[in-house]
């Protein structure tokens, strides 16, 4: 028998971070009856939750339920819909959002030491940032901290 070929639809939502990770929790009539309704999809999966609590009038209890997920969760999707419709129940890219050891404040320094001694190496502006801030950075961190522009002030 040969195996089974990957669903694509299935691969897509994983690459999105959108796939449900227990759909056979998903109780809900609509998503058993109707193929529309894809239990696999975790942000048409929180919609609906919502949508029986907001507008059906179901307990958040008994709607997270059914859906498959918890009462955070239903507070979390309620938050974020709230605040900013259904762009806002699409899962958000993990990791940092931005620099945490190479601030603004960090980057100016070295730009400014740079400024100064224009000879001085990535690898001695690296103990500078450990002498001055107490951060071990990589050298290569600090060349491509300093090869971006610099953010216009207004």
């Amino acid at each position: 028998m040969p195996p089974a070929r990957p669903d694509p639809k299935e691969a897509i939502l994983r690459r999105n971070g959108c796939l449900h990770p227990r759909p056979e929790r998903v109780r809900d009539e609509l998503f058993r009856s109707n193929p529309f309704f894809d239990p696999r999809d975790l942000t048409q999966v929180k919609y609906e939750m919502l949508r029986r609590a907001r507008v059906d009038g179901m307990s958040v209890s008994a709607s997270a339920a059914r859906f498959g997920l918890s009462r955070v969760s239903f507070y979390r999707a309620l938050h974020a819909w709230e605040e900013g419709g259904l762009p806002a129940l699409l899962p958000h890219r993990p990791g940092p959002r931005g620099p945490h050891k190479l601030t603004g404040e960090v980057v100016a320094a070295l730009r400014t030491a740079l400024s100064e001694n224009p000879a001085l190496t990535s690898g001695e502006l690296s103990g500078l940032a450990r002498e001055r801030f107490g951060l071990s950075v990589h050298r290569r961190s600090i060349e491509r901290a300093l090869a971006q522009p610099e953010k216009k002030r207004r």
